[in-house]
Parts: structure tokens; sequence; C-alpha cells
């Protein structure tokens, strides 16, 4: 649990509050097909090692997630009823970009980034490149993490 155990040191030093994208991260991404999010395939292994970090203490867990509009927002809240119940409904912010007309994915998941006012080390995984990269630009002080860390080595 290479994944795990890189949090678990890291909030031992600081507490984290750690944002994790759904699309790619813990639900199968798949290109071309619908955007049905009810149906999207679970990955099962990325979802027990983030639950698993969700009992560490000191570590606050968040879903960071952009969607094309507000019907995918309750697919995704009842794929996460289903599939990741521990995250809490309070910590699950799901964005639909039509309501950002002008901002790209990544630039609506800095823009709330941006608003996170907390003393606590953020960190994000995601699995788009270009996402983390326009973050770290913008907030170099938030721990960016491709979703390839959650698999085991």
């Amino acid at each position: 649990m290479h994944f795990y155990n890189m949090i678990k040191t890291l909030s031992q030093q600081q507490p984290v509050v750690l944002f994790v994208d759904m699309d790619g991260v813990i639900a199968v991404y798949d290109f071309g097909k619908k955007y049905d999010f009810d149906q999207k395939r679970p990955m099962y292994h990325h979802l027990e090692v983030l639950e698993k970090i969700s009992q560490l203490d000191h570590v606050e867990i968040h879903i960071l997630s952009v969607c094309p509009n507000e019907k995918q927002i309750e697919e995704k809240q009842r794929w996460l009823d289903q599939y990741a119940p521990f995250f809490p409904q309070e910590h699950r912010t799901i964005l639909a970009s039509t309501n950002y007309p002008k901002l790209s994915s990544k630039e609506i998941k800095a823009h709330f980034l941006k608003q996170v006012q907390t003393e606590d080390q953020i960190a994000v995984i995601d699995d788009d490149n270009a996402v983390l990269k326009y973050i770290h630009h913008l907030l170099p002080h938030v721990l960016l993490y491709q979703d390839s860390e959650l698999v085991d080595e």
C-alpha cells in the first residue's frame, strides 16, 4: 500500500486534506462513451486504498470532481453512495462546468482549491496531467499525485 504509507507518513508530520478526482481515479473513464456515471465501473483497488486512508487520524478525504451538467452531479452522488460511502456528503464537491462557462476543468478545480482555507497540507490525486500541471503552476504549496500512485508496487 504505497500511497497509503506515503499519506500516513505525511499526516504524522502535518494534518492532510486529500482531494480525490473521480473519473479515471476511482471510476473507470471510458473515452468516447456516454456520460452516464451510474454505469461507470468502480476501480475497487483504488477505493480500498482510499477507504483505508479515510480511517487515518489527521487525514480528511474529499471528492473534487467536475462534470458537464447538473444531472451528472446527482449521478455521481448516487455512485459514491453505492461504491464509496466513506466519502461523507459534506466532503463531496462535484462542480458542473455549465456553471463556469468560461473555465476549463483544470481552471475550475484550481479556482476551488484557491478558496480552501486551512493550515493543513492540501493534497490532490488526479489522473489528468494537465490538471496537475495547472494546479502546480498556480498553487505550488499543494501536493500533487498521479492516480498511478494508488497502484501497489
